[in-house]
């Protein structure tokens, strides 16, 4: 799925943990130990996790829809 807006995007970031902004990119990490080794790892806050970059395009950011479904107990502890 695209997301071709900036406000968009960056109300999608905020609202979740594990996405942060690396300039124009967006970063998807998870805690990994095999992140150490492989070509993907990133040290973050001292720990070692695996990225995905969403580097955007002509029609925005392509994300994943996975990422944007809000799981039910998400929404009732808000």
């Amino acid at each position: 799925m695209f997301i071709s807006s900036l406000e968009d995007m960056e109300k999608i970031v905020s609202e979740r943990r594990y996405l942060h902004w690396d300039g124009w990119v967006v970063v998807q990490t998870f805690p990994s130990d095999k992140a150490r080794t492989s070509k993907f790892g990133l040290l973050r806050n001292g720990r070692w996790c695996i990225q995905k970059r969403f580097v955007p395009g002509k029609q925005g950011w392509n994300i994943s829809e996975k990422i944007l479904i809000v799981k039910k107990e998400q929404r009732e502890s808000k």
